[in-house]
């Protein structure tokens, strides 16, 4: 009888904890991605300095490359810069913008990149996507997932609070996308990936009911998981779906109409509380709980936009990813319904 299974694009090393940026070199050695530490190290502004000039001394045969800002641009003019060297891969060093840059300039030379991530303030650390800016809007492209992830937790806990809300609150909002991925199902009959599912599901369940500080190693330690979890998820079902529905495009919206309104996670949260308020289902009084009990924002206020203006960005939305199937998009409400639907979304959960 012949066995069937499919190929699954995953990282061959996470490496999760406090003093992980310490075992770098070691994890290209021992991973056989470089043995000699001939790699491009890609550093963005900020944490990611830092983290460079800490394995600097071990990677002596390493070239190091500055990037500022995840922009189509810098992202060619990297992959420009790569082709100048012989490298056995690129390190990614920095937030999401860094290793979003890095991603996209590896996958068009043709080299894997070991993302180490020093926040967590969204899913991207693992993901086979890389959002970038192309005149003033951010477009999502597709590349190859991380061959390694490292998340030092040492690096992780000086991050600004809204960080770890806004990772929180992307990690969350798969509920809520995974739901409108049912529902396209239900509706149109598109195929829902099981197991791309599971592993979406199962991060975001992992932080759904947890009470201890966000800032503990256990919850870090987590949530870096989760969103590890999350960026396997989006390369077993070949696109961001697992992940990303009507919370996604409320704040795609958010930063065409809205640029620089809130971190993308917190807008996320937002968008996931809403459209689960809109489907009715009880995902809505869970996601609310948890966002809660650790100040992730709720409502358009929280993110500093008025009922109007959210009312607008939801509107916009759907036009953000005109391929996708959500409450959104079911529902087909007119701006005015819209308007009632904040307001009543506003008073059932401000208080």
């Amino acid at each position: 009888m012949p066995l069937l299974a499919r190929m699954v694009a995953c990282p061959l090393a996470v490496d999760i904890g406090s003093g992980t940026v310490g075992r770098l070199p070691t994890l290209l050695a021992d991973g056989r991605i470089s043995s000699n530490g001939d790699v491009a190290v890609v550093v963005g502004p900020g944490q990611g300095e830092r983290v460079a000039a800490a394995v600097r001394p071990a990677l002596g045969r390493a070239d190091f490359h500055a990037v500022d800002g995840a922009t189509i641009e810098a992202a060619l003019d990297l992959a420009a810069g790569l082709r100048q060297g012989s490298y056995d891969a690129v390190v990614g060093i920095g937030g999401g913008r860094t290793l979003d840059a890095a991603k996209y300039a590896a996958s068009l030379v043709g080299l894997p990149m070991v993302a180490v991530a020093t926040n967590l303030a969204h899913d991207g650390i693992a993901s086979p996507v890389a959002s970038l800016e192309h005149q003033g809007r951010k477009e999502s492209h597709g590349v190859h997932i991380p061959i390694a992830v490292v998340v030092d937790l040492d690096y992780v806990r000086t991050c600004p609070p809204e960080q770890l809300r806004s990772g929180l609150g992307d990690a969350l909002s798969n509920l809520s996308a995974l739901a409108d991925w049912e529902l396209a199902s239900r509706e149109r009959g598109e195929p829902v990936d099981g197991l791309a599912a599971a592993f979406a599901r199962s991060g975001a369940e992992s932080l759904l009911y947890r009470t201890d500080e966000l800032a503990s190693d256990d919850f870090l330690t987590a949530l870096a998981e989760a969103l590890v979890l999350s960026g396997v998820a989006m390369a077993m079902a070949g696109s961001s779906r697992p992940c990303s529905g009507a919370c996604h495009e409320i704040s795609h919206a958010i930063d065409a109409l809205y640029p620089g309104t809130a971190n993308h996670g917190e807008q996320v949260a937002v968008g996931a509380l809403f459209a689960s308020f809109l489907r009715g289902d009880d995902g809505s009084a869970r996601l609310d709980a948890a966002f809660r009990r650790h100040g992730v924002p709720r409502l358009p206020g929280d993110l500093g936009l008025s009922d109007d203006q959210f009312r607008t960005a939801v509107a916009h939305a759907p036009s953000t990813r005109p391929d996708r199937y959500t409450i959104l998009e079911h529902l087909d409400l007119s701006e005015d319904e819209i308007g009632t639907r904040v307001r009543e979304f506003v008073d059932a959960f401000d208080r």
